[in-house]
C-alpha cells in the first residue's frame, strides 16, 4: 500500500513516529518540516517510487494525502 510506504519514508526522513502520520497530516504544520526537509523528502519519494517530481508539483505536496495521490497518479 502506497500510504504505508510513504508513512515509513516520512517517519525516517523527518525523524517522527509513524503513529503521528495520517492522511490528513500536514508536513510543516504538524511535523515541523522545513524547506530542506521537504526537498530531501521529495528526493526520497522519487527514489522509492521511481518518479520525478517537478518543483511546481513539489510545492503542492504539503499533506500526506497529497503525496499519496501524486504517487498514485504518477508512479509507473
Amino acid at each position: 500500500m502506497i500510504f504505508e510506504k510513504v508513512k515509513k519514508l516520512i517517519s525516517k526522513e523527518l525523524d517522527v513516529s509513524e503513529t503521528k502520520i495520517t492522511l490528513e497530516t500536514r508536513l510543516s504544520e504538524d511535523l515541523g518540516a522545513d524547506s530542506l526537509d521537504a526537498v530531501e523528502l521529495v528526493m526520497a519519494l522519487e527514489d522509492e517510487f521511481g518518479i520525478s517530481v517537478s518543483d511546481d508539483d513539489a510545492k503542492d505536496l504539503n499533506t500526506v494525502k497529497a503525496i499519496v495521490e501524486y504517487i498514485e497518479n504518477n508512479a509507473k
